[in-house]
């Protein structure tokens, strides 16, 4: 018997050992803004993306045709299932990469776990991680674990991409069309959907973005900025492409694809304890027309989710015949998020 259809595992609730799961648990993006315009600049000039604007992940530059890039991401459970929850965390990891053009090569398990938590649970957690990563072009090759009072997983992960082809946040045009490879509303429909709801978005979480940066590369020029989606919501991601690229990001709320369950969540007011961060790092910078329920999703954080793109429109249609879906558009302008 597979050790992840173990009984003990069956009857293992992971979100009853921790407080916060996800990317829900990230620190508030205005926070984190304050603190890294804090560190010192770098002066290596091989370092072609760093912290002096931040991205999705660093980039060095190796050679004329190599640049290595590495990010690392983890977080508390978030699903109770073992499987479930390393499964979403590599792919999460991995994300970081394919954000910036890049192709997974390799990672690292970042671990902490309670000194009672469940051997078997652990084993199952870092199989589905290893799993993953492997889908996703790359082997764990190593990791370390500590002690902690709850549980947390991820992965340090390391790819490559050619220097010239690497998408960034900033690069976005006016008449540029808004896509985004995954549905929004994780949050939402695992704190408030049914059991087949969070089947779907679990689903949806372990879905590595391999595909759609793939799509997205064989556009080429056509694409001008590209991010994941994840913890400060599609508002957040969304702003941060506008103000990098100096220009207005129109958001069709009305649009909007979630997963089951999180626009009738939603409508019914129930909100995510991100929500009120996201909204915060907005602030100033947030023009909304939008219904409350729909304007709602665009803060709920989420984990695992989709890359988004900023494309030329005569490239939009290829996209969305391989399962983007459009989210609004690029205009002229001061940098702001709207959402209509």
């Amino acid at each position: 018997m597979a050790l992840t259809d173990l009984p003990s595992l069956d009857s293992l609730k992971l979100t009853e050992w921790t407080s916060c799961g996800g990317c829900a648990a990230k620190w508030g993006a205005a926070l984190l803004k304050d603190l890294v315009a804090e560190f010192p600049a770098p002066t290596d000039p091989s370092l072609m993306v760093g912290l002096a604007p931040f991205d999705d992940a660093a980039i060095y530059k190796v050679s004329d045709d190599v640049a290595m890039v590495s990010t690392t991401d983890f977080f508390p459970p978030l699903v109770d299932h073992p499987a479930d929850f390393g499964a979403i965390a590599a792919a999460n990891a991995c994300s970081d990469v394919f954000a910036m053009g890049g192709s997974v090569v390799m990672a690292i398990n970042v671990a902490a776990f309670p000194e009672d938590f469940p051997r078997e649970a652990i084993v199952s957690i870092f199989e589905a991680g290893a799993r993953v990563v492997a889908e996703a072009g790359g082997a764990v090759a190593g990791g370390h674990t500590i002690r902690n009072p709850e549980p947390i997983y991820g992965l340090a992960v390391q790819g490559v991409v050619h220097p010239d082809k690497i998408f960034r946040k900033a690069g976005a045009r006016p008449g540029d069309v808004l896509l985004l490879s995954k549905p929004v509303g994780t949050g939402l429909t695992l704190a408030c959907g049914t059991e087949a709801d969070k089947r779907v978005a679990i689903d949806g979480m372990t879905t590595i973005n391999r595909a759609a940066a793939e799509a997205l590369r064989a556009l080429d020029g056509a694409v001008h900025a590209v991010t994941d989606v994840t913890g400060y919501g599609l508002a957040g991601h969304s702003w941060e492409m506008a103000e990098r690229s100096g220009v207005r990001a129109v958001v069709d709320t009305a649009g909007i694809v979630t997963y089951p369950g999180a626009l009738e969540a939603a409508n019914a007011g129930q909100r995510t304890g991100g929500d009120p961060r996201n909204r915060d790092y907005l602030a100033g910078h947030l023009d909304s027309s939008a219904a409350p329920g729909p304007e709602a999703l665009c803060f709920d954080p989420q984990t695992s989710g989709g890359l988004l793109a900023a494309v030329d429109a005569a490239a939009a249609s290829d996209l969305e015949a391989q399962g983007f879906w459009r989210v609004g558009v690029v205009e002229a302008g001061d940098a702001q998020l709207v959402l209509r």
